[in-house]
Formats: structure tokens, sequence, C-alpha cells
């Protein structure tokens, strides 16, 4: 059975890191979709360079979450080396001083090389916008399968 959509949110694409496996994904969404169907996702705009404000100053807060109390949060960079960049999401939970972190890594990649990729898996690239919810800072792309 093929779909008519399939979907990467979250960005989740950005988390797909070797080149390879992003050629297969997008491979397995093309082979998902019936002719005419459509693959829609987001990215990061490397040219934003939003990792520049991913440190503790700029992003500390203070969350409020019910049976657990307040937690607070902030991310830092660990290691920029592009198209990759390396970062810890830090989490303190004001009951009993638990800290717990989380690594991730993300792969920023450039419009051109996005779009060059999909056409070499077959899509046709309809669209190339801004997110709506964060406009300026991520691309969001429509590619069709013909």
């Amino acid at each position: 059975m093929r779909v008519d959509l399939a979907t990467m949110t979250a960005n989740a694409a950005q988390q797909i890191l070797d080149p390879q496996a992003w050629r297969e994904t997008l491979r397995g969404a093309y082979e998902a979709l019936q002719p005419g169907g459509r693959l829609v996702f987001e990215t990061r705009d490397p040219a934003r360079r939003a990792w520049e404000e991913w440190n503790r100053e700029a992003s500390y807060r203070v969350t409020e979450i019910p049976d657990v109390g307040p937690v607070e949060s902030w991310v830092q960079v660990i290691k920029v080396s592009e198209p990759l960049v390396t970062f810890r999401w830090t989490y303190v939970f004001a009951a009993d001083g638990e800290v717990m972190t989380s690594d991730s890594t993300l792969r920023f990649r450039e419009r051109q090389e996005v779009e060059t990729e999909l056409i070499a898996q077959g899509y046709v690239v309809e669209d190339v916008r801004d997110a709506p919810d964060r406009p300026g800072k991520e691309l969001v792309f429509v590619a069709r399968r013909p």
C-alpha cells in the first residue's frame, strides 16, 4: 500500500547524520509514496546559525511540572564541526537536585544540498518555504513523487 503523504517533523531530518542514511531515508519515503504523493519536512536553515544562541544565558528557563515541581533547563553547544553541531540539554529537578543531561547532534544541510538530493532520488521539488511558526529560522520542503 502506498500513501499520499510522508512527513518528518521536529527536525527529524537533521537527526539523520550519515549521508548514505539520508539518501536511503529519502528513497524509502519515495518508495512509500504513490505517484503524486508528497514528502514534507522541515530543517533549520544553516545560514541562520541557530547554534550560536544555544547557551545557558539565552536558553535558561524554569518549568513547573505537575507532581514534579520546578525544573530548570538550558542548552549549550559542545562542538561545532559544520555541518554537524553537538549540544547538551541539562535539566535540574528542584525537588531532589537530580541533574539529567541529553546530548544530541544535528546535521545542518544547505538548501541547495537538500534540493539536489531530493532531485537525485527522483522527487520534484514543488516548494521551499519558511516554517509558519519559525519564519526565517527553518526551511519547509515540499517534494512530490511524479
